[in-house]
């Protein structure tokens, strides 16, 4: 591909929408490049100005010292934990990312994968005799709804705050626990609790806090056990948060509990994770976002990423 000279080069490591990757290469000069292909990397870094990813590029000191020419960095998601973002600042890097682009989303999949843990059911493509339709009535009894449950939410921001308001609307009890001190009228009926307290009073708990580091293996051997018995566990924020082998003895030893991930440390998951193989234990694949209106919605951190080429403030920086 011929570079224009008279266009800003910005490079682009991951999927973008097809519709803001067009957009964004009527203005300048679009150059897509796998993060694997360190190569190829190397060689387009000198002369960006802008680079644009999502998960999986780490942009850290050693790559930001190959880019001199680079404004800024686009993250098409919400996390930043690929991104040195102190580094970026050092060198006068901006940082942009979509906030709230793939809140809704990740909020409908903890819902999605709840009504599956209490509601047991079986789509039949063939006509059933009289005796096996009164026992599959029988076997295909949930026992628990929603509206018996409580909620414990871990972290009331932009999803945990949609989560609450769902579970509301269910008709659960629901209770959070944040670090921040959250006004009454932004609680989504939620009432706040200290963390032991979420812990041993959650039928389900579902984990929404960023991946900032003092929230590394923030569940792990001392927490896991004050959950109950049978305690539906869900994670869709950050892997780094929970302490797999904790989780996983936690499960061996309360059969009844239940635990699903979407996200992992490390991803793609590897064969020693303890989790596999265990029946209680439901791994997904990072699917939180992977909706066709959120990845569009991540996408459009195009605009941003053109105003910060353009000299204007973005409207959603991050440094």
């Amino acid at each position: 591909m011929t570079s224009d000279p008279a266009k800003p080069l910005v490079v682009r490591t991951e999927a973008l929408d097809p519709q803001a990757a067009q957009w964004l290469a009527e203005r300048a000069t679009l150059v897509e490049c796998p993060f694997s292909d360190t190569d190829r990397l190397r060689q387009l870094l000198p002369n960006a100005h802008a680079l644009l990813v999502r998960t999986y590029t780490r942009v850290d000191a050693h790559l930001l010292d190959l880019a001199p020419n680079l404004r800024v960095v686009a993250r098409a998601g919400v996390g930043l934990e690929n991104i040195d973002i102190p580094a970026c600042t050092a060198r006068n890097v901006r940082v942009v990312s979509t906030p709230d682009a793939n809140s809704s989303a990740v909020a409908e999949l903890v819902f999605a994968v709840l009504l599956d843990a209490v509601r047991p059911r079986l789509f039949l493509d063939a006509p059933v005799p009289p005796d096996r339709w009164a026992s599959l009535r029988a076997e295909l009894i949930g026992q628990r709804q929603l509206e018996d449950l409580t909620l414990g939410v871990l972290g009331l921001g932009r999803v945990g705050s949609r989560v609450a308001r769902i579970g509301s609307a269910f008709g659960m009890r629901v209770l959070f626990h944040d670090l921040r001190d959250i006004p009454e009228h932004e609680r989504r009926g939620a009432k706040s609790v200290a963390f032991d307290r979420l812990l041993s009073q959650s039928d389900v708990l579902t984990v929404h806090v960023d991946g900032r580091p003092d929230n590394r293996l923030l569940l792990g051997a001392n927490q896991f056990p004050a959950l109950k018995p049978d305690a539906i566990f869900i994670n869709a924020s950050r892997g780094m948060i929970v302490d797999h082998a904790a989780l996983a003895n936690f499960l061996r030893n309360h059969p009844a509990a239940s635990a699903i991930l979407d996200v992992h440390e490390p991803e793609p998951i590897t064969a020693d994770n303890p989790l596999l193989g265990l029946p209680n234990a439901h791994l997904m694949p990072h699917i939180g976002a992977a909706t066709a209106k959120a990845h569009a919605n991540m996408s459009w951190v195009v605009r941003d990423l053109w105003r910060v080429l353009q000299h204007e403030e973005p409207h959603h920086p991050a440094n």
